[in-house]
C-alpha cells in the first residue's frame, strides 16, 4: 500500500525522463502527476459502469496536499455514488468556459462561483454572506485579472484590524477555494492566495458555561420568545451545532417516536444523523407557532430559517445583565458563544456518567474515538444508548432550573 503523500515530499519530488503518477496512501485514488518538465497537477482515478475514468483535479501548488484531498475525496465520492465527476467535469468546464468572460467583474465570476459550485454546500448562504459583505464591496468592480496578492493582504489587513480575525480566517479559506475554482476552468494562471499565510492566528476555544450560567442563558431565552428562545433551549438540549438547529425542518421531526433525523446534506460530516428528543424538547417543539405551508421550524417568513445570530446573542446578553442587576453582588457572566453550549452539554453528559463513544456519535462527530481503523470496524451507532444519554442530560438541565439537588447516579445512562 502507497504511503500517504506529505507537503514537503510533493515539494521535493521532481520530473524525470518519462511522465510519471505517484499514488497518495493518504486518499485511495488520488494521484500527484509529474511531467518530464516537472510541471505537477492532480488527478482522480475511479472505475464507472465497469470501466476505468480519470479526472483531472488541479494543477500543484494552485491544489496544494491538503486542498488536492478535500477537492479529491469529494470527486470519489460522488464517484462512489454513481456520478461520472470525468464527464461532468468536462461539461461543466465548457460551459463555464462558453459564459464567463476572464474580464468579468469579480462580482459576476463570484455569483457564477457561488451558484455553480457553493449552492450545493450546506454552509451555502454563510459563504454567500460572507462574499457579499467582504469582499463585492472591495472587489465587486474590478475584473478578475487585476487582482494580485497585494489586494488579498489589504483586504485581509482591514478586516483583522476592526477587530474580526475569525471573519479574516473564514474569508481568506473562501477565496482561496474560489481562486482554486477560476484556475480549474483557466480563468486565472495562479490563485492569488498562493504565498498567502492565514491572516490571523486562531486559539482553541474551550469554553464550557458552569451550572449557574446554564441557567441564566435558559432564562433569558425563555423571557425572549420565538424564535431564538426555543432555538437555544434546543442548542442546550440537544448539543447539536448552531446552524443545525436553526435550518430543523418539520419533515425531519418525528414526535411520536421523539425523534429528529437530519438527513446527509444537512449535516457537516455528510452523514444521516438521529439526534433522540428529550420530554422537555418534545414540549418546546410542540409549543413552537407553525406557518402554514412552511416547513422549516425557526422562520419568521416561512420562506427561509431565521439567521440574525448576533443580535439575538446581544439580547439575551441584555436580558442576563437585567437578571443580575437584581441580585446583590452578583458576579458577571464572561464571554461566550451560541457553540460553546454543544461543548458544554458535551461535558455535562461526560460530568453525569456518559461514556466519550456516546457523546461522540450525539455530536456526530467522526473523528477522536471513530477515527481511522476504528471508525471502518465500529459500525455501532449507539443509538438506545444516545437516547437515554440525551433523557439523562435533559434531566440534569431541569434539575438545574428547579433548583433541585441532582442525584448523578440516577441520571447515569446505560451503556
Amino acid at each position: 500500500m502507497a504511503k500517504p503523500l506529505t507537503a514537503v515530499a510533493v515539494e521535493k519530488l521532481k520530473g524525470e525522463t518519462v511522465r510519471r503518477e505517484v499514488p497518495d496512501g493518504g486518499l485511495t485514488g488520488l494521484y500527484l502527476v509529474i511531467q518530464p518538465s516537472g510541471k505537477k497537477s492532480w488527478a482522480v482515478r475511479y472505475r464507472h459502469a465497469g470501466k476505468p475514468r480519470k479526472v483531472t483535479v488541479g494543477p500543484y501548488p494552485a491544489f496544494d496536499l491538503k486542498a488536492a484531498r478535500e477537492a479529491g475525496a469529494a470527486l470519489l465520492r460522488a464517484a462512489s455514488e454513481g456520478a461520472d465527476p470525468a464527464a461532468e467535469k468536462a461539461q461543466a468546464k465548457a460551459l463555464a468556459l462558453a459564459n464567463v468572460d476572464p474580464d468579468d467583474t469579480v462580482e459576476k465570476l463570484l455569483s457564477t462561483f457561488i451558484e455553480r459550485h457553493v449552492s450545493r454546500n450546506r454552509s451555502a448562504s454563510e459563504v454567500e454572506r460572507l462574499f457579499r459583505k467582504e469582499v463585492i464591496p472591495a472587489w465587486g468592480s474590478k475584473r478578475i485579472t487585476d487582482i494580485g496578492r497585494s489586494d488579498l493582504v489589504k483586504l485581509l489587513d482591514k478586516i483583522v484590524d476592526r477587530g474580526a480575525p475569525y471573519t479574516a480566517n473564514r474569508t481568506f479559506a473562501n477565496l482561496r477555494k474560489f481562486g482554486n475554482w477560476l484556475v480549474s476552468r483557466g480563468l486565472i494562471d495562479r490563485n492569488f492566495c498562493d504565498g498567502v499565510e492565514q491572516p490571523a492566528q486562531e486559539t482553541k476555544r474551550d469554553r464550557i458555561l458552569d451550572d449557574r450560567e446554564l441557567m441564566l442563558v435558559w432564562k433569558a431565552a425563555e423571557d425572549m420568545g420565538f424564535p431564538f428562545g426555543p432555538l437555544v433551549q434546543i442548542l442546550i438540549l440537544t448539543g447539536q451545532r448552531r446552524d443545525e438547529v436553526a435550518g430543523m425542518r418539520w419533515s425531519e421531526l418525528n414526535l411520536a417516536s421523539a425523534t429528529w433525523t437530519m438527513p446527509r446534506e444537512r449535516t457537516k460530516n455528510d452523514k444521516l444523523h438521529q439526534v433522540a428528543l428529550c420530554d422537555r424538547a418534545i414540549a418546546i417543539l410542540k409549543a413552537i407557532p407553525r406557518i402554514h405551508g412552511s416547513d422549516f421550524v425557526f422562520t419568521t417568513t416561512g420562506k427561509t430559517s431565521v439567521s440574525g445570530f448576533s443580535r439575538a446573542k446581544e439580547a439575551i446578553d441584555k436580558k442576563i445583565e437585567e437578571m443580575l442587576a437584581e441580585e446583590e453582588n452578583a458576579d458577571p457572566v464572561p464571554s461566550w458563544r451560541f457553540h460553546d453550549l454543544r461543548r458544554t452539554a458535551a461535558s455535562g453528559m461526560a460530568r453525569i456518567g456518559i461514556g466519550i463513544a456516546v457523546v461522540e456519535k450525539i455530536l456526530n462527530h467522526v473523528s477522536g474515538t471513530f477515527s481511522g481503523i476504528v471508525g471502518i470496524y465500529q459500525r455501532h451507532e449507539f443509538l438506545e444508548e444516545r437516547r437515554h444519554a440525551l433523557e439523562a442530560w435533559g434531566s440534569y438541565v431541569g434539575s438545574i432550573l428547579e433548583d433541585r439537588p441532582t442525584n448523578v447516579v440516577e441520571l447515569r445512562a446505560a451503556e
